[in-house]
């Protein structure tokens, strides 16, 4: 198993090189210098503020997901939500989520795989609220010339990512209405891989069925909804803040547009941090709206640092007041990916 994990780790570096040696290959270093020293980092500031918030927003979700397991408080779940997200940006294979599950799980005397299959449907509200964002930036910004391809590229993936979580929906369901029936079709569908698979994937989705539960009361289900655009529009309000801060003003379905690419992004396979992808995409996206190269370089170098080294900082002191540690943290997330 560590062999596996070790072969993706070392793709993912290959790949975050690759794009950062694309990015950087013709850009003017002075250009980029006088850049990131002209920004007005008030606005960053301001950006780092919304990134925090768009996390607590996610917490107040989890909250009302696990409603039916636990009530759970925002003091356990803002925590563990911060270190999970400190986890995906600095270990492999995106452990961040199964960190997040573990920690909360540990806290709150829940069992992980229970934790987690809440996490499962936290990340398909994330996706259907995407994919609103990207259908309704292509019916209403008006992209510039020459990203007919790239706009393509867009509705295919979203048709695709819709089919994909439309199948994961449907698999959902049917595990939880047909639970027995579905296990044996998934046993079956598991014959060509080693037995240990099967044996280790059934019990497991048998144990995970248990956290596939939703409130049916209308004002939990309101919540979930209201927090899951909420979120969201915390996550377009940075990238809209770090571009007046360099002094660039577009419409804000811009930033909207941006921000679906730079979700697409982090969904290739890369190192920790998403390094490379990410700043590649926020570079083709600012690009395309006339930002100078040097400046979308210089804006997508912020963008990362804002969603990477405060949540690092926060990640650590929460780790340190919950009286855990990276490797424990990161050992717990390999057993549960494994």
């Amino acid at each position: 198993m560590k062999k596996g994990i070790d072969l993706k780790f070392w793709i993912g570096i290959a790949i975050s090189i690759f794009f950062m040696a694309l990015l950087f290959r013709k850009i003017d270093f002075n250009q980029l210098w006088s850049a990131l020293v002209k920004v007005d980092y008030r606005y960053i500031l301001l950006a780092v503020v919304c990134t925090f918030i768009s996390y607590f927003l996610r917490a107040v979700r989890w909250h009302y997901l696990l409603i039916p397991e636990k009530r759970i408080p925002l003091s356990s779940l803002y925590p563990a939500t911060i270190i999970g997200y400190m986890a995906n940006n600095l270990l492999p294979a995106r452990l961040g989520e199964f960190v997040r599950a573990y920690v909360l799980a540990q806290r709150e005397g829940l069992e992980t795989p229970t934790v987690f299959a809440s996490l499962v449907i936290d990340r398909l509200f994330d996706g259907f609220t995407v994919m609103l964002i990207l259908l309704f930036t292509l019916f209403t910004l008006q992209l510039p010339q020459g990203m007919a391809e790239a706009e393509t590229v867009l509705r295919t993936g979203g048709v695709v990512t819709f089919l994909l979580y439309a199948g994961v929906v449907a698999f959902l369901v049917l595990l939880k209405r047909q639970t027995m029936r579905t296990l044996a079709w998934t046993g079956i569908l598991l014959k060509p891989f080693p037995q240990k698979i099967s044996d280790r994937i059934i019990p497991l989705l048998g144990s995970f069925i248990g956290g596939i539960r939703m409130s049916s009361k209308g004002g939990h289900i309101a919540a979930v909804l209201v927090s899951s655009l909420a979120v969201w529009l915390f996550c377009v309000l940075p990238v809209d803040l770090a571009l007046q801060g360099f002094g660039i003003h577009l419409p804000i379905t811009a930033s909207m547009f941006i921000l679906v690419l730079l979700v697409f992004a982090v969904m290739v396979p890369a190192s920790p941090g998403y390094i490379g992808t990410y700043h590649y995409a926020c570079f083709k996206g600012l690009t395309a709206f006339g930002v100078p190269g040097s400046t979308a370089v210089s804006i997508a170098l912020v963008l990362h640092g804002i969603s990477f080294f405060p949540v690092i900082i926060a990640g650590f002191y929460h780790l340190w007041q919950s009286k855990l540690s990276l490797k424990a943290l990161s050992t717990a997330g390999s057993h549960q990916d494994g």
